[in-house]
């Protein structure tokens, strides 16, 4: 397992230089690249969203891009289009920016459901079908989405069949007042200006795509036990029978956690799951893939209290 963890705790201290004072939500971040999961982060705009997916990405060396979701916006604009060439006498598709390692899918709940659901067969399945042609995205595909829980106007809620392809939810939250202090000493000199701080350029790249592969085989080797999976199963069942939840833990959920407990442990330089790993990344994982029942929503209840509530109650394998 050493050499998995060195990997992962080198992708983890690149990114966490590039967003100050963030080290849970950089570790999440770094779970959901290793585990192959996509990554939804809600938060007011300004905390440092675009930083971290770019970090991620520069740190690999991986293609980035950036897509401004708009209302106006059309499937093709994702996706890609076939365009006529007169010379072949035949179509020829060009790829959309969604062809590439790392999507940072910006204020996604701003486009209209028909943009949004061109994501879904390339977030499950990792390619697109266009005029009854598919095309295969990258191995590496992985989309970090941005969403904006405070402002509604404009915006188009995401269906649960789309949250529940994300393997996480990250919510960034303002810096302590030293961080943001740290930030503005860091970057100050480029916002008076408006030139590029040295301190602002991308960070190089730390590891390579063959050396991520490595070690997400090696996680995939990491033990689960029967008792582990018997606990993310009851987990499951038991946010299926709670009064305050309409809609429970998927199966697609059930294996994320899975997946992501399994990098958990990995960081942990270990090469078995504990029931420790489940809670530690569960608040992160389930949360966002359920709906809550109409009294649960009068009372103001939280999902992510409710989920940690719902740990507390299942039992935990000895």
């Amino acid at each position: 397992m050493g050499g998995s963890t060195e990997i992962i705790r080198r992708l983890e201290d690149s990114v966490g230089r590039a967003l100050v004072g963030k080290p849970e939500v950089v570790r999440l971040a770094v779970i959901g690249l290793v585990a192959r999961g996509h990554l939804l982060i809600e938060d007011v705009p300004g905390v440092g969203k675009t930083t971290l997916a770019s970090a991620l990405a520069r740190s690999i060396g991986a293609s980035f891009q950036r897509i401004q979701f708009t209302s106006d916006m059309l499937p093709s604009d994702v996706l890609g289009v076939s365009v006529w060439d007169p010379k072949t006498g035949d179509f020829v598709f060009k790829p959309g920016p969604l062809f590439t390692n790392i999507v940072l899918a910006d204020e996604i709940n701003r486009t209209t459901p028909k943009t949004q659901s061109a994501l879904l067969e390339a977030m499950a399945e990792r390619q697109v079908t266009i005029d009854r042609t598919t095309h295969r995205l990258s191995p590496g595909f992985l989309v970090i989405a941005t969403q904006n829980p405070r402002e509604f106007e404009g915006t188009y809620p995401l269906p649960e069949s789309q949250l529940d392809r994300f393997m996480m939810r990250v919510n960034l939250g303002y810096p302590s007042v030293e961080d943001e202090a740290e930030v503005l000493n860091r970057y100050g000199t480029m916002a008076a200006t408006g030139d590029a701080a040295p301190e602002r350029s991308p960070p190089p790249p730390i590891i390579t795509a063959d050396q991520l592969e490595a070690a997400r085989q090696t996680v995939d080797q990491v033990h689960v036990s029967a008792e582990v999976n018997a606990y993310i199963l009851a987990i499951a069942k038991a946010s299926r029978e709670n009064p305050h939840i309409s809609l429970g833990l998927s199966t697609r959920g059930a294996l994320a956690l899975l997946r992501a407990a399994r990098v958990a442990a990995s960081m942990r330089d270990s090469d078995f799951v504990t029931p420790d790993d489940v809670k530690l990344v569960a608040p992160w994982t389930i949360p966002h893939r359920l709906a809550l029942s109409s009294e649960a929503a009068l009372e103001r209840r939280n999902d992510v209290a409710i989920v940690r509530a719902l740990l507390e109650r299942v039992p935990v394998p000895r």
